[in-house]
């Protein structure tokens, strides 16, 4: 391994959407993408997103570093949680949000596994921000 590439971790691939606003929504494709996405790539105060109670991508809120997210953004990027997740089919699903730097990888755990603190439930219908958009 060069010695730049010791300090840069690789780049997970991503499912990338951008919400009113300019906010960007990224969502792990794999397990391994989601470790990378929420433990090397998100910064501290992105919020993270993931439904509650089954499989699904790790959802990542990016925007301004100054600028907090409104209701209806975070809404928006809990909905893409529920999309990338076994609850697409279903209506409203709870959504866990909180703050990147909550987010942390339990020893030994599996990829994709995190534990997260201090987080907020959204309940929301699963949907892209293509879909979302049109009812403002």
């Amino acid at each position: 391994m060069s010695a730049e590439n010791a300090h840069r971790p690789p780049e997970p691939n991503v499912y990338e959407y951008e919400l009113p606003g300019g906010w960007i929504v990224l969502a792990g494709r794999t397990d391994a993408d989601n470790d990378l996405l929420s433990l090397k790539t998100a910064r501290p105060s992105d919020y993270w997103f993931h439904v509650r109670g089954m499989a699904g991508s790790h959802v990542v809120l990016r925007g301004e570093k100054d600028r907090q997210p409104d209701r209806k953004t975070l809404e928006g990027a809990a909905a893409v949680a529920a999309w990338h997740s076994k609850a697409r089919s279903g209506g409203k699903v709870p959504v866990a949000c909180t703050l990147a730097k909550f987010v942390s990888k339990p020893r030994g755990a599996k990829p994709g596994t995190v534990s997260i603190r201090k987080e907020k439930i959204l309940k929301v219908r699963p949907a892209l921000p293509s879909e979302n958009n049109e009812t403002s």
